[in-house]
C-alpha cells in the first residue's frame, strides 16, 4: 500500500468540474519562468478546459469565463498575456448593490394595494366629514382584511395605529368611535365559507 495517494490527502481543488489534472497543469504553468512558454501553456490549458465543459460553448462569453476560471484556479498567481483581464478577487468585488424594498415595508402584505390607494385618496381630500368618513371606512376595511388572514380577534387600537402608520400620521379614527365588531366580521366570514362549501357539495342529477 506504500506509494498510494488518496484525494483526501491532496489539496482541495477550486473548481471540481475541471478535475484534478487541470489544476495540476495550472500549478505547473505558474512555475514556468519563460513568459512566452507560460502563455503557450495557458492557451493549451484553456483548450483542454473547453473540451471538458462543452456546454459553455452555448454561452456568448464562454471564452472569457474559461480564462477567468483559469486565473481563479491558479489563485490569481498566473502572470500571462491572456485575451481577457483576470477577474476581480472576492475581496475586491463589492458585488451588486443591495436592492431597496422600502415600498414593501409600508403595509402588511395581507392589506393589498387597494388599501394604499384609498389612503392616498383620503390624504388628498380636505379635512372634513367626507375625509373622516373615508378614514372610518378604511379602518373597517383594515380590520376585515386583518381578520380574513389572521385567526382570532384584533383590538381596535392596533387597527388605528396601523392606519396612522400607513398614512404617515395623516389619517386617524378617534378612540371614541367604534369600528365594526370582530364577531360580526367573523360571523360573515363563516357564513360566506359555508355558502361556498354547500354550493360545491351540490351535484347535478
Amino acid at each position: 500500500m506504500e506509494g498510494l495517494t488518496y484525494n483526501s490527502q491532496r489539496q482541495d481543488i477550486v473548481i471540481p468540474e475541471y478535475g484534478r489534472v487541470v489544476h495540476e497543469m495550472i500549478t505547473h504553468c505558474v512555475t514556468i519562468e519563460d513568459r512566452e512558454e507560460r502563455n503557450k501553456c495557458a492557451h493549451a490549458i484553456v483548450s483542454v478546459m473547453n473540451t471538458l465543459v462543452p456546454g459553455s460553448k452555448e454561452m456568448v462569453d464562454h471564452e472569457e469565463k474559461l480564462w477567468g476560471h483559469l486565473h481563479v484556479m491558479s489563485g490569481w498567481l498566473l502572470d500571462i498575456d491572456g485575451p481577457f483581464p483576470p477577474p476581480a478577487r472576492p475581496e475586491e468585488d463589492p458585488g451588486p448593490e443591495r436592492l431597496s424594498y422600502s415600498q414593501l415595508n409600508k403595509r402588511p402584505s395581507f392589506y393589498g394595494r387597494i388599501v394604499e390607494d384609498l389612503i392616498e385618496k383620503a390624504k388628498a381630500m380636505p379635512e372634513g366629514e367626507e375625509r373622516n368618513a373615508l378614514s372610518m371606512m378604511i379602518a373597517n376595511l383594515l380590520k376585515r382584511q386583518y381578520l380574513t388572514w389572521n385567526k382570532g380577534a384584533v383590538e381596535d387600537p392596533l387597527i388605528r395605529a396601523q392606519l396612522r402608520e400607513m398614512s404617515g400620521g395623516a389619517l386617524d379614527v378617534p378612540a371614541e368611535i367604534e369600528l365594526v365588531s370582530s364577531s360580526e366580521i367573523l360571523k360573515s366570514k363563516r357564513k360566506t365559507s359555508n355558502n361556498f362549501r354547500n354550493r360545491g357539495g351540490k351535484r347535478k342529477r
